[in-house]
């Protein structure tokens, strides 16, 4: 699991990298944190843990034998031990040593072999393990014993010999008479103990009994001659010695080679059992049986809760993509987590869906799903129709999980979709929404990885995973802040996705109007030198040359670049571009300086040539100019072309204008516009195929013409203008824009989208005309919705409540863009210089990162040391007295031991920890303790020195 988020977190920051999302670098940091704190976890809790073991309890073939022990250590630490392929986990507690008990195959009889023990403490997430590798003495099992042959079952009775002749002559050991005291050892049965004796002299003794020598049994090789076999005959003497070892009566045993006297009690069994397990020749070893490495059966609360954490991750998905994917995915979750609830065999069913879905209809499912977004899209390699698969896929992956490793995977590909959110969007909501889809897919990580943790215990998955994420947090902002940002991607791949709300390639009737019925943002532009004049903010985006008589379209014309001729101040502002997938920059007048890359067309555009896939920020600097005074004459030739045989009428009417000069021209088409009759709207009406030109300046009030929008004015008067001699082209872009009071900042919307004409003045070049301020000056004054319901205004309406709260929202949007969102290679270079860090790289910029990076980890340092200590205060000052001291306690050491190994070494400390020895009883085994106590004790603490 650990490597797997290594391997994401790496392809996350390549990804982020090469698609530029400034939020997905925090999120890739995040986790990059949660893996080094984690790992401090993991190392902390392995150097604490400790393990022994209990001796293991015999065994016979064929039967399994219980290997018990305890793990003490940091308190709540997550341990797994494990034993050749018998594995035991646990949690070490508070104050005692955390018990678990290992099962051990016994195969055949024989030398108990244990290979060497592997001991784990996992950190709260388990993305760690730190794992020792320890001999069998470093945890307390220095002799092992044999695994005893298996009992015969329904062995008949042993042979009865006599050990001598007559009636106490010869006497050996028994339970009949009591014979004396001897020394007590290890194994004696506490009946035998002389209790009485005990208590006068200290010591143990144990009594003796005899019998005479023709009771006792005597179990020799040979009496199981006939059964041949070696381990039968092995094992039909182990049911003899069970036998007289459960009714108490001596017995000796005969083997070849190896003869045990006659004797009674557990030691003696256990020797002659050991005998048996040793004869030679042993047995063949069994292979040891396969334990499964995958459980056959997701726990259901484990399931339900990594399914609610996918949920989470998929939801903002719901605002983008198909709905029948979103319906889909919502049902297959809910059929998995329906799944999951308790049988009930007592119900009678006549019918029910399968438990889990098999994987060839999941296949299926999945082969129709993409067939359906590739028609949708048109593409499965988009940013779109991707990462509506991916969601897709994540569901049907969820359904026919089986096992952990599914388990684990689904942790992973939560993680993975939660960052394909950052190609659609990297606002401040999404931002929440990753923090959040993180820390719990965090939290269902350790449900399935760490052991003994269950979705609904205390504190809770949930709450341990937000404790490790806060920790991260500190490093997240380091390396977001420093981490190098190159300024190109890695690799060319663009993000092809549906259609975005902005400029059209092309100009038809009706283009414009529609895109006015959008709020949306277009761009922010914040001005380092005042704000324009309202009649100055028209912003230049594509220029249509070129005419067929339907629409205007963008040309490509060869030829010398024309003439600049600045005419006025500069100005300085930095545009913060929406996303639109066009590859043209908006800027006001003629930019000076663009952004690296970018471009001025011979058409005066300013072009990126990435399309803008991304919220972007660019740094431009422009002044007023007068433009192509000198121009090709190739370029004034094809802006006076126009499409033969159409709108006549409107030739005719140009025509008329030609005996005047060029500007005179200029004022008899905007006069006739003013003059006529018309009316600026959103709801123009439906022109023809034909002379259309026509129609719009010359309909009658039955068609509805004579109305229309910026992109009708626009086009009739460059029709007008080419027909009366005047090279002409219309520039697409934006006018206007609110003023946002709490930034200070100018917000453009796609319903500010505008167009207007540029005619050719011999001696003045292109001059900007825009025939829609003669039909609506409110439009150049004002706002669209203004000039729609008040042509002639010279004012906007106040705004109400919900606009201003709109404009304040608006303002935290474009700070969180410029902070977050916006901070790239350019800004870092800028930080770095502005606090004296120099380039990426040099010397000072090297050792604030590492310093940077060190005083990242204190919280988590400081957590970790008080989550060490023990919340019983007087338990915790004794703690704190050993840190002080630098002396660690030895495993199970009291404290009055302790102080007496601490004045041993620093004999200076005595009076001082005199003092603290009985301030620790003290409050250590009083009723209830005090705050007074608790002060007491940590002053006395200050008090010693070594």
């Amino acid at each position: 699991m650990g490597v797997g988020f290594l391997l994401l977190t790496v392809l996350t920051l390549v990804g982020c990298v090469n698609y530029s999302l400034s939020l997905g670098y925090g999120a890739t940091f995040l986790l990059a944190g949660v893996w080094a704190v984690t790992a401090g976890q993991a190392m902390r809790a392995g150097r604490a843990l400790r393990v022994k073991l209990d001796a293991p309890m015999e065994a016979f073939a064929g039967t399994e034998s219980a290997l018990t022990g305890g793990a003490t250590g940091l308190a709540g630490t997550p341990f797994e031990v494990r034993l050749g392929t018998t594995t035991a986990t646990g949690r070490t507690p508070a104050e005692a040593a955390g018990r678990f008990t290992l099962k051990l195959p016994a195969q055949a009889r024989g030398p108990l072999t244990l290979p060497r023990v592997q001991i784990a403490a996992y950190d709260s997430l388990g993305l760690w393990r730190w794992v020792q590798v320890l001999p069998l003495a470093d945890v307390g099992l220095e002799v092992l014993p044999a695994v005893f042959p298996a009992p015969e079952q329904s062995a008949p009775p042993p042979t009865r010999r006599t050990g001598a002749a007559g009636e106490g002559l010869t006497r050996t050991a028994g339970t009949e008479d009591f014979s004396g005291l001897r020394a007590y050892v290890p194994g004696d049965s506490p009946r035998l103990v002389s209790w009485k004796h005990a208590a006068r002299t200290g010591t143990l003794l144990t009594r003796e009994f005899d019998a005479p020598a023709g009771t006792a049994l005597m179990f020799d090789w040979a009496d199981t001659a006939a059964l041949g076999n070696t381990e039968a005959r092995l094992s039909r003497l182990s049911a003899w010695i069970g036998a007289a070892r459960a009714s108490g009566l001596p017995f000796g045993l005969t083997l070849p080679g190896h003869t045990l006297p006659v004797a009674a009690g557990e030691a003696h069994a256990r020797a002659s059992l050991t005998a048996l397990a040793l004869h030679q020749p042993l047995p063949a070893p069994l292979p040891a049986p396969k334990s499964p490495h995958l459980l056959p059966i997701l726990p259901a609360a484990a399931l339900r809760f990594t399914l609610f954490g996918l949920a989470v991750a998929l939801a903002p998905g719901v605002l983008r993509q198909p709905v029948w994917v979103s319906v889909l995915s919502a049902v297959l979750l809910g059929y998995t987590a329906w799944q999951t609830r308790p049988l009930q065999p007592q119900a009678i069913q006549t019918w029910r869906l399968p438990r889990h879905l098999p994987s060839w209809l999941l296949g299926i499912a999945a082969g129709l799903a993409a067939v359906a977004l590739n028609a949708e899209y048109g593409t499965l390699l988009g940013s779109d129709a991707g990462t509506a698969l991916l969601g897709l896929l994540v569901a049907l992956k969820a359904a026919e999980s089986r096992n952990m490793r599914d388990a684990r995977l689904l942790v992973l590909l939560g993680l993975f979709v939660t960052f394909t959110h950052f190609l659609h969007g990297q606002g401040p909501l999404v931002a929440l929404h990753a923090l959040l889809s993180i820390t719990l897919m965090l939290a269902v990580a350790g449900v399935w990885v760490v052991p003994n943790t269950q979705a609904d215990t205390e504190p809770g998955p949930l709450r341990t995973a937000g404790k490790v994420v806060a920790l991260a947090l500190p490093l997240m902002l380091v390396l977001f802040v420093l981490f190098p940002r190159p300024d190109g991607p890695l690799w060319q791949l663009p993000l092809q996705g549906r259609a975005q709300t902005g400029l059209s390639d092309e100009i038809r009737a009706g283009e414009f109007s529609d895109l006015a019925r959008s709020n949306a943002v277009a761009f922010r532009a914040d001005f380092s030198m005042g704000l324009p004049d309202p009649q100055d903010r028209y912003w230049r985006g594509p220029v249509f040359e070129g005419y067929d008589g339907l629409a205007w379209t963008q040309a490509r014309l060869r030829g010398a670049s024309p003439s600049i001729e600045a005419t006025g101040p500069e100005s300085a502002y930095t545009l913060t571009l929406e996303p639109n997938g066009k590859p043209w920059l908006l800027a006001l007048d003629v930019p000076t300086q663009l952004p690296p890359g970018a471009f001025l067309s011979t058409a005066f555009q300013a072009v990126n040539p990435r399309p803008s896939t991304n919220r972007a920020r660019y740094a431009i600097r422009g002044r007023s100019a007068r433009l192509g005074v000198q121009e090709s004459p190739e370029r004034l030739n094809y802006n006076l072309l126009l499409p033969v045989g159409q709108s006549p009428r409107a030739r005719d009417l140009a025509a008329s204008w030609t005996g005047l000069a060029p500007a005179a021209r200029i004022e008899a088409a905007l006069n006739y516009l003013q003059t006529g009759g018309f009316t600026y709207t959103l709801n123009p009406p439906i022109l023809p195929e034909e002379n259309r030109v026509d129609a719009f300046l010359f309909g009658t009030s039955t068609v509805g013409a004579r109305t229309g929008f910026c992109e009708h004015y626009a086009s009739a008067f460059a029709f007008l203008m080419r027909a009366a001699g005047l090279p002409a082209r219309i520039v697409g872009g934006y006018l206007g824009g609110e003023i946002n009071p709490d930034g200070g900042y100018l917000i453009v919307r796609q319903q500010d989208a505008h167009a207007w004409v540029e005619v050719w003045l011999a001696g003045r070049g292109w001059t900007r005309v825009d025939p829609t301020a003669v039909v609506a000056p409110a439009r150049l004054n004002t706002n669209l919705s203004t000039a729609l319901t008040r042509p002639n205004a010279t004012q906007a309406a106040p705004i109400g409540t919900f606009a201003r709260l709109r404009l304040r929202v608006d303002a935290l949007q474009n700070r969180w863009n410029d902070t977050v969102v916006g901070y790239n290679g350019e800004q870092q270079r800028s930080l770095l210089g502005r606090v004296g860090l120099g380039e990426v790289g040099a010397a000072p910029y090297l050792l604030a990162l590492l310093g940077l990076i060190a005083l990242a980890f204190v919280p988590a340092l400081l957590v970790a040391r008080r989550a060490a200590r023990p919340r019983d205060l007087a338990a915790r000052a004794l703690h704190d007295l050993t840190l002080r001291l630098r002396l660690p306690r030895a495993p199970g050491e009291t404290a009055s031991a302790y102080a007496l190994r601490v004045q041993q070494r620093w004999p200076q400390s005595s009076e001082s920890l005199s003092a603290f020895l009985n301030a620790y009883h003290e409050a250590r085994y009083s009723p209830e303790a005090s705050p007074e106590g608790a002060k007491k004790l940590r002053e006395l603490v200050r008090k010693v020195r070594r």
